[in-house]
């Protein structure tokens, strides 16, 4: 059988004896179950339903749902969906069928909008305290206001407003009084501190956007940070798994959970009581690890977004993309993301993956598993000239030549067959060792064969070659073992099936395609004209009843897979996966 998630959501299988995994985030989970903090693990993923997830993701999935399963825990799925102008339902049908892909399953699905009410009594707990007030300065004179890295801040002049002063203007912020971008609620902090995240942060602002779950309920949202504390909080997470650029953010992460103390404040959890919402309120620790970086791509959603928006790529989807629904279409398994993501660990160093990593480790799941055929992308006419013309036989092959299981397939063979253009040159290259004017080559599995004659059209290009098949070489014959330097496949042209096939390649060419911004220039002017050609291959008939997710090796060629958009039956469509080795090393 091919290769394919016939049940992308069957629950990923770890042997028993598989040897514990060390790095530093599991060591502090193990030390602090061994401290008795915690009675059970329990993560989340926190995506922001405002694009499509990406391969960066695919690490903070494993992670997440990974620490929970390995210790005994559970793992929400939470949408943090508190920049309704940017989110769309679209994206969060997306992230969980992205999820359950990966073979992930959530224990609750939570979005922070289902906290909404939860947040706006922790805001007005926060002024009755004196730790926040509302602001009018515009966000440009609050950018003034700041300071820098080296200066200290200046204090918002609307600081020592009255508790009654702010409860009264937030309220009103909450009743939609004030218009987009007037108003702020901000923590009061430290407006010397040295971490600027700590300078009066905005915990709400005033948008008067309709939200996706909430409709026009509520004309104020809260600021991530604000949010995503709390949401943790709320949920019982035991630890927040962020990546480094968070890592400045964890002071204020720790200030609103200490500050709302929601573990003594079961009058803010009412609202959930009402919904029917279960709660867990507890002190989160956030924990900070090194992103996924990889060359040759980009994984800035904003940027992604713009290639989209630009019709420089095909869509979210598109197979060059590096976003999960594209390298799905692409070809790549889940077996090979959680391979990927293994072999990246987790560290607190940032750095850049070699975009052959992640190659690589398709590869070796397709190896193992992928079904072989026969495939020919650019193709060019072989006649067997001392075969009949209504010559017609069948061949048997294995499926797979290190797993018997698959067992073994008929291939037909005839006196007309298509090759490969490039396993001919009539005026060779040194060291090449296919087929050549007078010279021999072994078809697979079919015997030896000589190039006789080459057969031109009147530009001089060569349209059809004409040879003879060694008869004591077929398979089983005593020649057949003749020593020959060179192997090439085939198709039957008389029976092979048409099909389009796309050939997809790094979607930029160079590594770093930011690397320009100094010069004036942006990474889309290093897309790679050649990511993607099409041609009209030759496929061995058994395709023709490939289904759209299946994965093969073309012999010789790569790695395939049947679209699961556009394949169909009657229409073939393959997109190339992978090379079967690094084609960009020597290019580079």
């Amino acid at each position: 059988m091919p290769h394919s998630m016939s049940d992308p959501t069957a629950p990923v299988a770890t042997p028993a004896d598989a040897p514990a995994r060390q790095d530093f985030i599991r060591q502090i989970v193990r030390d602090d179950l061994a401290g008795g903090r915690h009675r059970a693990i329990k993560t989340r993923f926190p995506p922001e339903p405002n694009g499509y997830l990406h391969i960066g993701h695919a690490k903070a999935i494993c992670l997440d749902f990974g620490i929970a399963r390995e210790f005994g825990g559970v793992c929400n799925l939470r949408l943090d969906d508190t920049n309704p102008a940017k989110e769309d339902p679209e994206y969060v049908a997306a992230i969980q069928e992205d999820v359950r892909w990966l073979g992930f399953e959530w224990n609750e699905l939570r979005h922070a909008s289902d906290y909404f009410e939860v947040f706006y009594l922790a805001a007005e707990k926060l002024i009755r305290q004196g730790d926040a007030f509302v602001c009018d300065l515009s966000a440009e004179q609050v950018r003034e206001y700041r300071g820098t890295l080296t200066e200290p801040g200046r204090p918002s002049p609307f600081r020592d407003r009255s508790v009654e002063e702010n409860l009264d203007l937030f309220r009103r912020m909450r009743a939609g009084e004030f218009a987009d971008g007037s108003h702020t609620l901000r923590a009061k902090i430290d407006m010397a501190s040295g971490n600027i995240n700590l300078r009066d942060p905005a915990l709400y602002r005033v948008k008067k956007v309709p939200h996706q779950n909430t409709g026009d309920a509520w004309p104020i949202y809260p600021m991530y940070d604000f949010a995503h504390s709390l949401s943790d909080a709320i949920e019982g997470i035991t630890h927040s798994l962020c990546t480094l650029e968070f890592e400045d953010h964890r002071p204020l992460y720790d200030w609103c959970v200490d500050k709302v103390d929601l573990a003594h404040s079961p009058e803010l959890l009412e609202p959930l009581t009402s919904k029917g919402l279960p709660f867990e309120a507890s002190k989160p620790r956030q924990i900070e690890f090194s992103r996924a970086n990889l060359n040759y791509t980009v994984m800035s959603k904003r940027k992604l977004m713009a290639l989209v928006q630009a019709g420089l790529v095909d869509g979210w989807n598109d197979p060059r993309m590096p976003t999960l629904q594209g390298i799905r279409r692409r070809g790549y398994t889940p077996a090979s993301l959680r391979l990927f993501a293994e072999r990246l660990g987790v560290s607190k160093q940032n750095s850049l993956i070699d975009f052959s990593v992640l190659e690589g480790c398709l590869r070796e799941d397709l190896d193992a598993v992928a079904p072989r055929r026969m495939a020919v992308v650019e193709p060019l006419k072989l006649v067997i000239t001392n075969l009949p013309d209504d010559h017609s036989e069948s061949l048997t092959f294995p499926n797979h030549p290190k797993d018997e299981h698959q067992g073994t397939r008929e291939v037909p063979f005839s006196n007309q067959l298509w090759i490969e253009r490039d396993d001919f040159a009539e005026v060779p290259p040194k060291g090449f060792k296919r087929l050549v004017p007078g010279g021999e080559v072994r078809l697979r599995g079919a015997g030896i064969v000589r190039c006789d004659e080459v057969v031109k059209d009147d530009a001089g290009n060569i349209v059809e070659l004409r040879g003879t098949l060694d008869p004591e070489s077929r398979p089983g014959m005593e020649g057949a073992n003749r020593k020959i330097k060179g192997t090439i496949h085939w198709v039957s042209a008389r029976d092979a099936i048409t099909a389009e096939v796309r050939l997809y390649d790094r979607l930029f060419s160079v590594p770093d395609p930011d690397r320009g911004e100094d010069e004036g220039k942006t990474y889309q002017d290093y897309l790679n004209p050649d990511s993607r050609r099409t041609v009209t291959a030759r496929l061995e008939p058994s395709l023709r009843e490939a289904r759209p997710e299946a994965s093969y090796q073309f012999e010789r060629l790569g790695y395939f897979v049947a679209d699961r958009h556009d394949h169909a039956p009657g229409t073939p469509v393959f997109n190339r996966s992978v090379t079967l080795r690094d084609t960009w090393a020597s290019k580079t």
